[in-house]
């Protein structure tokens, strides 16, 4: 009998849940880091200090001030209003390609351990073979046939998403299946089918959630080196990416270009790792019930 103990996401609704949260320091941090990049997007929608569309080349490279809080850029754009609306694309690539990435895996995960033998075997030989193309590489290959644009960005990185979401649900799910109460189910008649959605998914659930926030900084990495090649977000849209490309070219007048946009993505990455590995330790029931 299998002893392998999967978190569940009902840990969620546990009362010392949040109190067991609030004294962890990853979580806390990388919970903080994350709602400031989600503020910062949702900001945007609204306001932001100057239009990050308008040009004034009689204002371009000026140091951080009173008028422009974090500077221009090389067209006289200000620099905040362009972070707080790059804010934007990367969580826009981010939930559509991870969301990609988490239907169609964790479907074939879920297909690969209820049906097991040769559908199981396809499923997996078939995630290895996605596994030769990362983001970058398809969105390369993407952009020769269809062209550049953030649409094949977040396709290229939603494909590479796939085999990482279905790999870990097959796994998590092959031990749902080896249990007592899943046998039971079986025996009282019920479907492959009813069983997936009624215990297995949700007890692998919480898996599943710590692994979105592990995807959704890595394709904010996957966009921002997308756009500094130039096969992401196109002008004029703002990008993290894209401002670092366009300040390389003045690293010696204007450093700051280049430091801005670069800590955004370090603080937006770091944010939702802890926040993962934060969830990690706290829905797995042994980290759990040793603290």
């Amino acid at each position: 009998m299998s002893t392998t103990t999967i978190p569940s996401a009902a840990a969620l609704k546990v009362p010392g849940f949040w109190r067991r949260a609030l004294r962890h320091r990853s979580f806390v941090l990388g919970g903080v880091l994350t709602l400031l990049l989600l503020l910062a997007a949702a900001l945007s929608l609204v306001w932001t200090p100057w239009s990050p569309y308008e040009m004034d080349m009689a204002s371009k490279l000026k140091p951080p001030s009173g008028a422009h809080w974090l500077g221009t850029d090389t067209f006289g754009r200000d620099v905040a209003s362009l972070l707080l609306v790059g804010a934007r694309a990367s969580i826009l690539v981010g939930v559509i390609a991870v969301g990609i990435g988490l239907v169609v895996g964790t479907a074939l995960g879920l297909l690969a351990a209820a049906r097991r033998g040769w559908v199981e075997e396809a499923i997996m030989r078939l995630t290895d073979f996605s596994l030769a193309f990362p983001a970058i590489l398809s969105a390369i290959m993407m952009t020769a046939v269809f062209g550049a644009g953030i649409v094949n960005a977040i396709v290229a990185i939603g494909i590479y998403n796939i085999p990482t979401f279905a790999r870990i649900t097959r796994a998590s799910a092959n031990a749902i299946w080896s249990r007592e109460y899943v046998a039971a189910a079986r025996a009282c008649g019920k479907g492959s089918f009813a069983i997936t959605m009624q215990h297995v998914l949700p007890n692998i659930s919480a898996v599943l959630i710590v692994q979105i926030t592990i995807r959704f900084a890595i394709a904010i990495l996957a966009e921002a080196a997308l756009s500094y090649l130039g096969l992401g977000t196109q002008p004029p849209q703002p990008s993290w990416g894209r401002m670092l490309s366009e300040a390389q070219t003045m690293m010696f007048q204007s450093p700051l270009l280049a430091v801005f946009p670069g800590m955004a993505i370090a603080m937006a990455v770091l944010g939702l790792n802890l926040l993962g590995d934060g969830l990690r330790d706290l829905l797995d029931p042994r980290l759990a019930r040793a603290r």
